[in-house]
């Protein structure tokens, strides 16, 4: 039971954790993120695992942690308060052409990052070209461009 409660501890902390990070964290992986990834897997998989290094123990914490995320998942599905504190929604950046900056602020976003989603995206060059820009769950930006373009 050690290993069930230890796998759930983890699980809620690390999706705490990521939460905070915020979606842009994780759609932007340098080579300092992967070097953080490996950490945090050891450091995980000694938390979860503790003394116990049997076959049994991590076959035990593995099927806890993905019933978690099934149950998570399904919470998220039939309450949306439940999907806003573990998910996020997609949210407008750009109105317009007008940058929203409170939110890029938000979610720790540079004007230039736009900029680069419009030209790979749609090969817009100026922010007056964009209609909308949505920072969508995943971090990605979707860019609609103006009715003109």
């Amino acid at each position: 039971m050690d290993a069930v409660t230890r796998a759930a501890a983890v699980y809620l902390f690390l999706v705490l954790i990521l939460r905070i990070a915020g979606k842009r964290t994780l759609h932007q992986v340098t080579t300092f993120d992967i070097v953080l990834l490996l950490v945090i897997s050891e450091a995980t998989q000694q938390a979860l695992l503790g003394e116990d290094f049997s076959i049994t123990a991590a076959f035990l914490v593995i099927t806890t942690l993905v019933g978690i995320d099934i149950v998570m998942s399904f919470l998220g599905n039939r309450w949306r308060l439940v999907d806003h504190i573990l998910g996020s929604r997609p949210e407008l950046i750009v109105d317009h052409g007008t940058v929203l900056k409170d939110r890029l602020h938000r979610h720790r976003m540079e004007e230039s990052e736009i900029l680069e989603a419009a030209r790979e995206l749609q090969g817009l060059e100026r922010l007056a070209d964009i209609k909308f820009a949505v920072l969508e769950r995943s971090g990605s930006i979707t860019i609609i461009p103006e009715d003109g373009n």
